[in-house]
């Protein structure tokens, strides 16, 4: 878009933004999604380039008002420019999905090869019985577009090996690894390294959960599982064994998200180099170190 047209783009903003007092009682020019909307199809512009615009010149939309001031203007402009791939569109995937598209990540790239079956419906938060028989993939784009219109949803309707793994997550400023086995976790986390991409890793059994994240330089996985798991198939799996009730990918999702929100906003103590457990039946929260000491304290 040449300055010319973005100048008048941006007098339409304007135009249409209301001034309004927010709960913390500041007063805040907004604007509302069915306006954007408007704008959008008029300049014929995605959603998510208006929201862009709006933080630009200092218009908040209506929608991230509760974010304040949790989430400064500024960093949700950052939100709204970065992209996020998200690898496992079920229990864990689906849950960070949503929660990505409600706090304002402009783009999403959406892995998974699977469709909808009613084994799904207990736990997995894209699945219905209106998208019984659907890809993840997709019912997580319509999903994404009645939640947040201003999200990019890129749908792979594919099961990552050695031979796409890095053209398909190549450009993400961050990796959700919320796949259910350990050999394709291990081949992730090799194409997340190459690619110099921070991953963040979680997995489900039962009433429990662990994450943690994996920057490129880090041992990452081989302290979890050592390297002969990658061999493991999945009839042995934790989650085969021990089931995944529906609570637990809704706890363990919003860590997820929320390493992401560190590793994009520079903000907060990320999970690096140690491993966060969480068991919601005896109510605790344990964190294991993976750092060496340094022997020279």
């Amino acid at each position: 878009m040449n300055q010319d047209k973005k100048k008048e783009l941006h007098g339409s903003i304007r135009d249409k933004a209301a001034g309004i007092t927010d709960p913390a009682g500041r007063s805040l020019q907004t604007l509302k999604d069915h306006d954007a909307l408007s704008i959008a199809d008029e300049y014929r512009i995605s959603v998510h380039e208006i929201y862009m615009e709006m933080l630009k010149i200092g218009i908040y939309p209506l929608r991230y008002i509760r974010n304040l001031d949790a989430i400064s203007p500024e960093e949700q402009l950052k939100l709204a420019e970065s992209k996020i791939a998200v690898v496992g569109a079920g229990g864990l995937g689906g849950n960070v999905i949503l929660l990505l598209a409600r706090v304002g990540i402009g783009s999403l790239a959406v892995v998974d090869q699977d469709v909808f079956d009613e084994t799904n419906l207990n736990r997995q938060a894209l699945c219905n019985v209106n998208t019984l028989g659907t890809p993840k993939v997709y019912a997580a784009v319509s999903a994404v577009a009645a939640v947040n219109p201003g999200v990019n949803v890129f749908p792979h309707q594919i099961k990552l090996d050695a031979s796409n793994c890095e053209g398909i997550l190549a450009g993400s400023d961050a990796i959700v690894d919320a796949l259910d086995n350990v050999p394709d976790r291990f081949l992730l986390e090799g194409a997340a390294r190459n690619l110099g991409i921070p991953l963040v890793h979680g997995t489900l059994a039962g009433f429990e959960g662990w994450v943690m994240t994996i920057f490129p330089s880090d041992a990452g996985l081989k302290n979890i599982y050592g390297a002969e798991e990658a061999k493991r198939i999945d009839r042995e799996s934790p989650q085969a064994v021990l089931g995944v009730p529906g609570v637990t990918p809704f706890v363990i999702a919003a860590f997820q998200v929320m390493e992401v929100l560190k590793i994009l906003l520079g903000r907060g103590n990320i999970f690096r180099e140690r491993m966060i457990h969480v068991d919601l039946e005896r109510g605790c929260l344990n964190e294991f170190s993976f750092r060496v000491p340094d022997s020279s304290k």
